[in-house]
């Protein structure tokens, strides 16, 4: 009974930080229709602040790293992509790609190709027991953060104005364009958001490797993009739940394979995510024609 309490906790743990990283993907799609893989490098710039400011106080560290995150995807968004505001999709896209390795490359310019070592706090690695159950410390930041976090967002997007408007926009964005101002600064509110989700999932992630180099950013934004494919692109609560589901199973499939099986893993998990968009392309709470825009 405990080993399934530990893998439930495990799976939540993961599934919080894949729907992070899905949020802040799910989040400009719903708003632009773009698939903004530059998410990665705003992923992996938390990684370079952490490891030049992690001998700060947290208290500096963690607002510095937020910070970063939202200038570095504001400053993307004014200069790479609203240019290009009215392009299609996949103008846009190979945009987003452009910006990820321009980022990549000048990271690699400043510091080097080689992984960088981050002394994350202590207090990240230890753990708590909880009826019976060793769970780290880590884990249930994370869980907490995930929670936190999807409230706050569910708040801002049905209680405000800005919030009512990126609703308004994911349902229909050329009425948004029309708008003219009001466009601007909420596809800007969108981008902040979007690096602020970004530096949370970075601080998390790169807690847990405690590792960082340039291409950091890569594999995460690529389980985001899948998790928010799952949930139903254009859906922010379908890229949350897509993130949860795609940290459960992976976890689930973890505890269930044979050992000589354990190894395909990520092969057993993408083959569930194959069958599930061959019966319902639009994902679990998203719609026919959103996933065709991607296609």
């Amino acid at each position: 009974m405990k080993e399934i309490a530990q893998y439930v906790v495990n799976g939540l743990s993961l599934g919080a930080l894949d729907a992070l990283l899905a949020l802040g993907v799910g989040l400009i799609f719903g708003v632009m229709r773009l698939v903004n893989f530059a998410q990665g490098a705003y992923i992996m710039l938390a990684g370079y602040v952490l490891f030049f400011t992690i001998s700060a106080p947290w208290a500096v560290v963690i607002p510095l790293t937020l910070a970063a995150g939202v200038v570095l995807a504001l400053v993307t968004e004014r200069i790479a992509f609203r240019p290009l505001r009215g392009a299609d999709g996949s103008t846009l896209m190979v945009a987003s790609f452009a910006v990820a390795f321009l980022i990549q490359s000048l990271m690699v310019t400043i510091e080097g190709s080689g992984p960088k070592s981050i002394p994350i706090w202590p207090v990240m690695s230890d753990s708590v027991t909880l009826f019976g159950v060793r769970i780290a410390v880590l884990d249930l930041i994370s869980i907490g953060t995930s929670a936190c976090l999807l409230t706050g967002l569910w708040l801002f997007l049905t209680r405000t104005r800005t919030g009512l408007a990126m609703r308004a926009a994911a349902e229909d964005f050329e009425m948004l364009r029309f708008l003219g101002g009001r466009a601007d600064r909420v596809i800007a509110v969108a981008f902040a958001l979007s690096g602020l989700l970004a530096a949370i999932a970075g601080i998390l992630l790169f807690s847990q490797t405690a590792v960082v180099e340039p291409g950091a950013g890569t594999n995460a934004v690529l389980i985001a993009f899948v998790a928010t494919v799952i949930g139903g692109l254009g859906s922010v609560l379908g890229a949350a739940l897509g993130g949860f589901s795609l940290g459960v199973l992976t976890t689930a499939l973890q505890a269930a394979l044979p050992p000589g099986l354990s190894v395909y893993r990520d092969a057993f998990v993408f083959g569930i995510v194959i069958a599930l968009l061959v019966f319902r392309p639009q994902g679990l709470l998203g719609n026919r024609a959103d996933a065709q825009r991607v296609v």
